[in-house]
């Protein structure tokens, strides 16, 4: 999250972007994180005029709270809008081991 805010701030929407798909992959098995990093996907939508990602974080949202509370989360999922939001996924490398607990 901290080097999504660094690249918001920079105007590296990419980059921000990038960073809050890794987040979401870490944190969508927790309410706050989850929700937060759907957020930020809904604020770099607006920016770059992406309404497509605009709607889909809009309904990402709404469903942060039942997926948190009845634990719908497929791992692995990167949460953007150009990816379904029940289709599972490989993890990076890099990520895959703080899974391994």
């Amino acid at each position: 999250m901290m080097l999504s805010s660094k690249a918001y701030a920079a105007s590296d929407w990419d980059r921000a972007f990038h960073h809050l798909e890794r987040a979401h992959i870490l944190g969508q098995r927790e309410f706050s994180p989850h929700l937060k990093t759907h957020y930020g996907m809904l604020k770099i939508g607006f920016l770059r005029r992406d309404w497509r990602e605009v709607v889909g974080q809009v309904l990402r949202i709404m469903a942060v709270f039942p997926a948190s509370l009845f634990g719908w989360v497929p791992i692995g999922n990167t949460g953007g809008a150009n990816v379904s939001a029940l289709k599972p996924m490989a993890i990076p490398e890099d990520l895959a081991r703080l899974f391994e607990d």
